[in-house]
């Protein structure tokens, strides 16, 4: 390699790379704060905006102008102001001229620029047109009289506006949001008349609280009509903090019967509303409701409308479950995060950003004044030029045609200065008419008067206090309106509980021994008749409603709870129930049960321990359940019993050995979880070598019958029979006859009530 392509690294500066990243991410952040992603307080624009507002106005395409198209605005944006994507460059001008968007619009666009329902709908820039709308003025009007400090544009060929000289608050009027490094903004909309008269308010009495100018601006004031619910006290305390959230909520009404939403939350998509009811339909969550459709046209923008399945659904009711769980009302996050006129990004109190706009508005309009005293001062130097020429007109005559250098020769003569010579040379002889030098002097009365006008208003923070108020009150007359969002006050939403929306058909809940379950309509079906899969038989059933979860208990004592209008129907061979919840590696389902809160079972372990326990303990939201029933070491799960009358019930135990004991079911408390009380003596030496254990156990009232089960044979025991097996609990029992002293099942023989 020659000397001359030798690479001398040591000339370059050296830095750390954490320190070289660090400063890189520090400038990034900055740039995507300032120039990117934060509005300035001024004219409460970000700059992609502010560029759009410019080049339109640049290309001539004010209010009363034609319609150009959207991809000449946008190329001259990218092109000349803003060098980067078009069609996020795009979507921030369409963002602009949809109504439903903006609270006053800035653009006015031709052809398709999306809708309420999909925002982002719109068509692509070379087939929308668009132009500025009125309001666009209040921002632009006094951009070329001094009023705003001019920056070279990316490539230093043009300069644009830093800023634009706002005649109103657009950034509390139209809002924004935006993201940038470390920190967002979320600034809502607000009634341009209740802003305004806040402004008023702090020129004439600057000590006014935040609590005194929320008695004039309500709250935010968004694009539609549907209502702000905050309560008061938050909205107050969002405007003293600069934080907080504004919660709105859809407009409906009655008709025929039917429930007509009218207006949306502000950026809802009656689409997405429709199908979420729709979804809780067909999950059978809104059994009240028979049908759905979407009547929005031309004329009514919304129009949703509910059908009940009848005239006894509660509306309010509904509307309110709707309300708690679809996009029927909606929270929107409010960080009133900007640009402060010294450039630094902070969340604002309303009170401050009321006051640092009123002071740029203030020096705005001081250089808008001291601009045109600058122009009239300049024009009457030039006009007392003229009629010192008009006075002497001969000489000045004279010395132009004599003089080889006659300006020069004007300025010594008559003590011109350099612009007033150089428009004396410049008239035309025409101009030297009497009546010229008339019109001249009446001009510069004219011009002296407004020059003393505006010494005047320069001169005094009054008079120019007087004339921001007045052209407050004008803009405000020209582009305010009515408030579109009222603010009310509704209660709090609340969702109707599932159970309770759910229809109460009567259900028979089917275990199998493998632990597979379904759901069979009504309690008068054999479970014992169904088809099983190959291997698998019939293990407990359970009656219940399709509006009460069923409970499952696992063979480690731990209870599950699934909701049983979710379970497969008995026409099929069901679903394993482990693939609904999560239980513990080896164990498996022992006993189903459903029913109310309030309904007690009877749970045990074949080492003879038990008590009773109120359904609504064994409730759990998790699917790995929760532990109930302490099994004893080597120990077995029995299969749980209902309890239908506690106060008069019995408890039948057998052993695996025969021996059969009846005892009174209130001598067993009613516990959350735990191990129980001892339900009959077996020896602990037979209990650890599993020679005795209990087999089977069951509840059963008075005057019932119970069939014995062992193996094929059953043995059917009478009341009469039964008594002679009654003791207290704990006792050792008696044996059953020959034959039945391997009983695995005994179930009572219950009289059929009607449901």
């Amino acid at each position: 390699m020659s000397d001359n392509l030798t690479l001398d690294f040591e000339q370059n500066e050296k830095r750390p790379i954490q320190e070289f990243t660090e400063q890189a991410y520090l400038d990034y952040s900055m740039y995507v704060i300032l120039d990117r992603a934060l509005p300035f307080i001024g004219d409460g624009l970000k700059p992609v905006q502010r560029r759009i507002i410019y080049a339109m106005s640049e290309l001539g395409l004010k209010a009363g102008a034609k319609f150009k198209k959207s991809a000449r605005t946008i190329g001259d944006v990218i092109g000349k102001f803003h060098p980067h994507g078009d069609s996020a460059c795009y979507e921030a001008m369409v963002l602009m001229a949809q109504e439903f968007s903006y609270r006053y619009p800035l653009v006015h666009g031709q052809g398709n620029w999306g809708s309420m329902d999909d925002p982002k709908s719109f068509a692509a820039m070379r087939y929308t047109e668009a132009k500025l709308r009125p309001y666009a003025n209040v921002l632009l009007s006094e951009t070329g009289l001094g009023t705003v400090d001019w920056i070279p544009n990316f490539d230093g060929t043009l300069n644009e506006p830093k800023h634009l000289p706002a005649r109103l608050p657009n950034i509390l009027l139209n809002g924004t949001t935006g993201i940038a490094v470390g920190m967002a903004t979320d600034i809502p909309p607000h009634n341009l008349h209740e802003v305004t008269r806040a402004c008023l308010k702090l020129l004439e009495q600057p000590k006014t609280s935040i609590e005194e100018l929320c008695e004039i601006i309500q709250g935010p004031d968004y694009p539609i009509a549907a209502e702000i619910i905050t309560p008061r006290s938050e909205i107050l305390e969002m405007y003293r903090t600069g934080n907080g959230s504004v919660k709105m909520r859809a407009v409906w009404e009655k008709e025929d019967g039917n429930v007509i939403i009218t207006d949306l939350p502000y950026q809802c998509s009656g689409n997405k509303v429709l199908e979420q009811i729709a979804a809780q339909m067909n999950a059978k969550k809104l059994p009240m409701l028979e049908d759905l459709r979407d009547e929005s046209d031309h004329e009514n923008p919304t129009r949703l409308v509910l059908v009940p399945r009848s005239n006894r659904v509660n509306a309010d009711e509904l509307m309110m479950h709707l309300f708690a769980t679809t996009d029927l009302e909606k929270s929107f996050r409010v960080n009133l995060n900007m640009i402060g006129i010294d450039g630094r990004p902070q969340v604002k109190d309303l009170k401050h950003i009321l006051k640092e706009w009123l002071n740029f508005r203030t020096e705005t309009v001081r250089r808008r004044l001291q601009f045109r005293l600058d122009k009239v001062e300049t024009q009457i130097h030039l006009l007392e030029g003229l009629m010192i020429a008009y006075l002497n007109i001969d000489e000045v005559i004279a010395i132009i045609r004599q003089e080889d250098k006659p300006k020069l020769a004007l300025i010594k003569k008559f003590k011109l200065s350099d612009e007033q010579a150089e428009a004396i040379l410049e008239l035309k002889l025409r101009k030297l008419a009497k009546l010229e030098e008339i019109k001249i002097q009446g001009e510069l009365d004219e011009l002296s008067e407004k020059r003393k006008s505006l010494k005047q208003i320069l001169g005094s923070s009054q008079r120019l206090k007087s004339l921001i108020k007045k052209e407050l009150k004008a803009d405000a007359e020209e582009f305010g309106d009515a408030r579109r969002s009222p603010i009310v006050s509704r209660e709090e939403a609340k969702a109707i509980d599932v159970n309770e929306l759910l229809p109460t058909e009567a259900l028979t809940i089917v275990l199998s021994e493998k632990g597979w379950v379904r759901a069979a309509k009504g309690h008068d079906i054999e479970p014992e008749t169904l088809n099983y899969r190959a291997g698998d038989s019939f293990k407990q059933a359970a009656r219940g409603r399709s509006n009460l979860p069923a409970v499952f208990l696992d063979s480690t004592g731990r209870c599950y709870s699934v909701p049983a209008h979710t379970l497969p129907s008995a026409r099929g061979n069901g679903e394993p129930i482990a693939s609904r919840v999560t239980p513990p590696d080896g164990a498996t389902f022992e006993g189903v049960m459903s029913g109310a809160g309030d309904e007690l079972y009877l749970l045990a372990s074949d080492a003879g321990y038990g008590f009773m326990a109120k359904l609504e303990d064994l409730f759990v939201k998790t699917k790995n359940g929760k532990s109930i029933l302490n099994v004893p070491k080597g120990a077995r799960v029995l299969p749980p019993a209902v309890v239908l009358n506690p106060k008069a019930d019995f408890i039948a135990a057998v052993s695996s050995t025969g021996r059969f004991l009846v005892m009174d079911i209130q001598e067993f408390p009613i516990l959350g979880k735990g191990k129980g009380i001892k339900i009959m003596q077996i020896p602990p030496a037979k209990l650890k070598a599993r020679e005795e254990y209990i087999s089977a156990i069951t509840t059963f009232s008075e005057g019932e019958s119970l069939l014995a089960g062992s193996g094929k044979r059953h043995l059917t025991l009478k009341p009469e029979t039964i008594d002679g097996f009654y003791g207290e609990r704990g006792r050792r029992g008696s044996m059953l006859p020959r034959g039945f002293r391997q009983v695995v099942s005994i179930i009572p023989v219950r009289v059929k009530t009607e449901e």
